[in-house]
């Protein structure tokens, strides 16, 4: 690879700026040459036909191409795929692993600011935020502002983590500083993992049953597809809360309904099965769901994270440096 590779934007062209705002752009350019006017949202368009041709990098993220064997064939040169986003299954093919291009992933810092909203929520479910809210809109006039409440309260709360991913782990350290017991359960995790996180590794059904919160950061396979079912809600205990942020499949939808009707859990979740929601989903109304869409992840300001490990990575290839967040198409199956 030369000493300042050519590179190319492949992802929505809109979302360049945002990801790509002047100081993190300005920094890609110190070894990378790159036109951010220039995007290849479409390979087949014949305006960034001669730039595909140069271009030894393709940075990709959200809206980008599926770089299948007709989009690679118009990359000769390429040498390395950067994704400013999360999961590169949206867009990488095993082409892409047959051609030796190496690709890496911004996925740890998009982890960030899902572990911070996983937390947040963890708290304010703590405090049985959400229903007070709805409790004061209804009668304005109820409220005591002095009153204690037994029942609620983060001391000592149990938290249950679902998934050792990049996600789970960071909240199992954001967790660290406040008076909360959180636990681990993952197939793929083993003591020593769980011990270099400081909490216990237990079984599935031992986890629901002891958790004040149930918060979900496993990936979607088919091995996980409605992992927590009617049998797995029923384990967990009266007024557990249960959070999802990782992917809808990992939930059956109307199990959870079922059991949310009943008043006996409540659940917050950025994500769905299917997503959006239809408009009649019970979901939207039921007072001990909270739904947001898909917000978890790098929003606003954030995103600009993702460019810098994008940037980061370019110095590192133009180095000749081993990339810091690269991809392994072995361990891809078993990630978000």
């Amino acid at each position: 690879m030369t000493q300042r590779p050519y590179a190319v934007f492949a992802l929505s062209a809109e979302n360049v700026p945002l990801v790509f705002p002047p100081p993190v752009l300005a920094r890609l350019r110190e070894t990378v040459d790159i036109d951010a006017a220039l995007v290849a949202e479409d390979f087949t368009d014949p305006r960034v036909k001669d730039a595909l041709a140069r271009a030894e990098i393709l940075v990709t993220g959200w809206g980008g191409p599926l770089l299948d064997p007709a989009a690679l064939d118009a990359v000769p040169r390429l040498r390395a795929v950067l994704h400013a986003a999360g999961s590169v299954k949206g867009i990488v093919t095993p082409e892409v692993w047959r051609r030796g291009i190496a690709v890496s992933s911004a996925a740890a810092a998009n982890a960030l600011p899902v572990a911070e909203y996983t937390l947040a929520m963890i708290l304010l479910s703590g405090k049985d935020l959400f229903a007070v809210r709805d409790r004061l809109r209804a009668d304005r006039d109820a409220f005591n502002g002095w009153g204690l409440l037994p029942g609620i309260g983060n001391l000592g709360r149990r938290v249950g983590v679902i998934g050792a991913s990049r996600i789970g782990r960071r909240v199992i350290e954001l967790l660290r500083p406040f008076d909360l017991v959180p636990a681990l359960t993952d197939p793929y995790a083993d003591e020593e993992t769980a011990a270099a996180l400081g909490v216990p590794l237990l079984p599935l059904d031992e986890l629901l049953r002891t958790s004040d919160v149930v918060t979900l950061h496993a990936p979607a396979t088919p091995e996980t597809r409605q992992l927590i079912g009617a049998r797995e809600l029923a384990l967990m205990p009266d007024g557990a809360v249960l959070i999802n942020t990782a992917r809808g499949s990992l939930l059956d939808h109307d199990a959870l309904v079922a059991e949310l009707r009943t008043g006996r859990l409540s659940a917050i979740l950025d994500v769905t099965d299917p997503e959006p929601l239809p408009a009649g989903s019970p979901l939207y109304d039921l007072p001990n769901a909270v739904l947001t869409p898909h917000r978890a992840g790098s929003q606003g300001n954030e995103t600009a994270r993702l460019g810098l490990v994008v940037a980061e990575e370019a110095a590192r290839l133009a180095a000749g440096s081993p990339l810091a967040h690269a991809v392994d198409p072995a361990a891809l199956a078993r990630e978000a």
